[in-house]
């Protein structure tokens, strides 16, 4: 059931477009996360969904209504901010229960739904505290607490852990996660952290200078990227791209050159391709592999630096095919200046057209 539709939304500040017509739909009870660089229209997005920015052309849509034009107040929508944005002379209690002070609510009522948002967050034994006596993941919480309290039909997210350390981080995505499975509301959460996103969201989009690059599941932008775009931003270390060139192309297949001497065959094509042409190839870290023998080696190199991390090992190899960034066990112990052979998973290769389109891939 759609919950929230952006009908070819475009926002503009002067001559800078910094949304261009972009249209998404956002079913009821998924947590949806806007994920991209900095500067790629994801808050403004926010915003606008928000009523807290003017759209220029299209319809945002709630619930069947067309909200556009409707003020903030009435939208049924709830946001919580980078900043925690807490009143710092009211209490806990007070924070929490602002919005309702403010719509006239009962006291009974204020009381009610405070204790009840306050127990879920596991700040009832801090109603009595100022913000200035909170830790930081406590001041978040009160914030998400504020938004809660209302009763929204849209929670809406912008970055809410980017002030926060990497334990409080990882502690509050846990939380997030939960409270989403307990209310299955509507979520939608800006990040530029693909690790956020990755773990809180059941769908994510990614967005590239206001635009759609994709939209899918975690895995599914994981393991089918749509283009080099997605590719390069989606995992961590990063995926390896390789410049090569088209040997022997097919109509389900071709074969490139990986560095001298070393050709390969991927179960990939395009219509416009032909021998001879320039294509980018892409492969995650943890698809590479140690030669466990000199018969065969995809590529050679030596080892520039080794990252020790305790549950993998992070090498960075420098190959004539430039660096190539390896992820292996935790408990792999080679040391800097090595010389080391490397095998790819022909399988989890990705090819990329010169305009950084995923080349379709074929069953074998």
């Amino acid at each position: 059931m759609k919950h929230v539709e952006l009908q070819n939304i475009t926002k503009r500040y002067g001559q800078f477009q910094a949304v261009t017509d972009l249209s998404l739909v956002i079913e009821k009870g998924e947590f949806c996360a806007l994920l991209g660089p900095s500067g790629c229209g994801k808050s403004t997005l926010l915003r606008m969904i928000a009523g807290l920015e003017e759209v220029t052309e299209g319809k945002v849509v709630i619930s069947g209504a067309d909200v556009t034009d409707v003020p903030p107040a009435k939208r049924r929508i709830a946001m919580v901010f980078q900043s925690y944005a807490l009143y710092p002379h009211m209490t806990v209690g007070q924070n929490i229960g602002f919005s309702l002070s403010v719509a006239h609510a009962s006291k009974a009522e204020i009381e009610k739904r405070t204790a009840e948002v306050a127990t879920m967050l596991q700040l009832d034994k801090l109603l009595d505290r100022r913000p200035a006596q909170l830790s930081g993941g406590q001041r978040q919480r009160v914030a998400i607490g504020r938004a809660l309290v209302r009763e929204p039909e849209v929670f809406l997210f912008d970055e809410p852990l980017s002030n926060l350390d990497a334990l409080l981080r990882v502690q509050m995505r846990l939380e997030l996660a939960k409270l989403h499975k307990e209310l299955k509301s509507t979520m939608i959460y800006v990040t530029h952290d693909q690790v956020e996103a990755m773990t809180l969201a059941t769908k994510i989009v990614v967005l590239d200078n206001g635009r759609i690059s994709q939209v899918g599941t975690p895995l599914e932008l994981y393991h089918s990227p749509a283009n080099k775009f997605v590719a390069s931003f989606i995992g961590s270390p990063a995926m390896n791209f390789f410049n090569s060139k088209i040997i022997n192309v097919s109509a389900k297949s071709m074969d490139i050159q990986l560095g001298s001497t070393r050709q390969i065959k991927l179960n990939c094509s395009g219509t416009d391709l032909k021998n001879g042409d320039d294509i980018e190839i892409g492969i995650r870290p943890e698809h590479i592999t140690i030669a466990e023998s000199s018969k065969r080696v995809d590529i050679s190199g030596a080892i520039s630096i080794v990252e020790q991390l305790g549950n993998s090992t992070v090498l960075y190899v420098d190959s004539e095919i430039g660096q190539v960034i390896v992820e292996c066990g935790g408990d792999t112990n080679l040391e800097i200046g090595s010389a080391i052979g490397l095998n790819f998973d022909i399988k989890k290769v990705h090819a990329f057209s010169t305009g950084g389109q995923v080349l379709p891939r074929h069953s074998v």
